[in-house]
C-alpha cells in the first residue's frame, strides 16, 4: 500500500487580532495570514505511511516518536514590524489510529487550539489543544 495523502486542520479559536500567523514549511513561513477576531484555520497536507508515520515538508521531528507541526507567529511568520517572534508546536504523533484510518478514507482531522496564553499574548511553545482531534 502507498503513502496516504491526508489533511490536518489546525484551528486557532481566539487569535490575537492583527498578528501574522503561518505554517512552517521546511524552515520558512508558508502562506502567512494576519488575524482578525475570528478563528483562523490552516489545512496541513501530510503523507501518512502504512505504519502511521507522518511525512512531508510540514512535519517536524523530535526523537524517535514525537512528530509535530509548527505555527509561526509575528516576525517568524514574516511580519518584521511585529513585537512577537514565536512559534507554536502542535503535536500530531498522538492522533489515535482510528482517526488516522478516517483520514485515510478522506476525512479531514481537526484540532482546536488556544490563540492566547495566560498573559493574553499569542500562545507559543507546545500548545495544548482546547479539544481533541476530530474527523470532519
Amino acid at each position: 500500500m502507498a503513502d496516504a495523502a491526508i489533511t490536518l486542520r489546525l484551528t486557532i479559536a481566539d487569535p490575537v487580532p492583527g498578528v501574522r500567523y503561518s505554517l512552517q514549511k521546511d524552515d520558512a513561513p508558508f502562506e502567512p495570514v494576519t488575524t482578525t477576531h475570528a478563528p483562523l484555520s490552516f489545512d496541513v497536507p501530510i503523507r501518512l505511511t502504512d505504519d502511521n508515520r507522518f511525512l512531508g515538508p510540514f512535519v517536524r521531528r523530535e526523537g524517535k516518536e514525537r512528530r509535530f507541526v509548527y505555527l509561526r507567529i509575528g516576525t517568524s511568520a514574516g511580519d518584521h514590524a511585529s513585537e512577537w517572534s514565536r512559534r507554536a508546536k502542535v503535536d500530531i504523533h498522538d492522533i489515535p489510529p482510528a482517526l488516522l484510518d478516517q483520514a485515510r478514507a478522506g476525512r479531514t482531522l481537526e484540532v482546536v487550539l488556544p490563540g492566547k496564553g495566560k498573559d493574553g499574548t499569542p500562545a507559543c511553545a507546545t500548545v495544548r489543544p482546547l479539544t481533541g482531534w476530530t474527523a470532519l
